[in-house]
């Protein structure tokens, strides 16, 4: 795997040590970290209670459950990319339940090169997503600052008078004269005439 400037924090799910160090083999220290291994959901829930893992493997079955709602639960609410190793007997099954959640299934017994390129495949995924969550947050930024210029702009004409395109310039103006953002002048005139 090619070396990231960015750490990848881990969460391993296995009863078995042995699945946790070989995976734990398979992650460079430079480009993943934490790496978290523990060997049942209960556990697993309380370290994703403390810490949002950018990747969660599970070898499945646990000591305390199988594993699928965690699975799905890391996969949907907290942002986490999810690899669920599961018995080649019931994988349909289980793929069926889970890939709707954005969950990626291997079936067992799987060779290390099967996994070294599922851990590649999911660290591409992942870089993608990142892509998305900031054009995502700058879309979210633009269209707060929008909401706020025009709130402070109706203000401005309902509490001085002014008509909407005089509104618009004095806000333009005045952030400008201030060295400030739009944003930051329509929170202080918000804050002004709502108090």
């Amino acid at each position: 795997m090619p070396i990231e400037e960015r750490d990848y924090s881990v969460l391993i799910v296995s009863s078995a040590d042995s699945f946790h160090n070989a995976i734990a083999a398979m992650l460079p220290e430079v480009s993943f970290q934490p790496i978290v291994k523990v060997s049942t959901v209960a556990e697993a829930q309380r370290a994703a209670a403390e810490h949002n893992f950018d990747f969660v493997i599970i070898n499945a079955p646990l000591r305390d459950d199988l594993g699928m709602r965690f699975a799905i639960d890391c996969s949907t609410t907290r942002n986490s990319l999810v690899l669920f190793l599961i018995q080649n007997d019931i994988h349909g099954d289980i793929y069926a339940k889970v890939a709707q959640h954005g969950v990626f299934t291997l079936p067992k017994p799987i060779g290390k090169q099967t996994m070294a390129n599922a851990l590649r495949w999911m660290l591409t995924a992942k870089r993608r997503l990142k892509g998305f969550e900031k054009k995502t947050t700058k879309i979210e930024n633009k269209m707060e600052e929008i909401r706020l210029v025009n709130k402070a702009k109706w203000l401005l004409i309902s509490k001085k008078g002014l008509l909407e395109p005089e509104a618009h310039r004095y806000l333009e103006k005045e952030a400008m004269d201030r060295c400030i953002s739009k944003a930051e002048l329509a929170r202080d005139i918000i804050s002004e005439y709502e108090d």
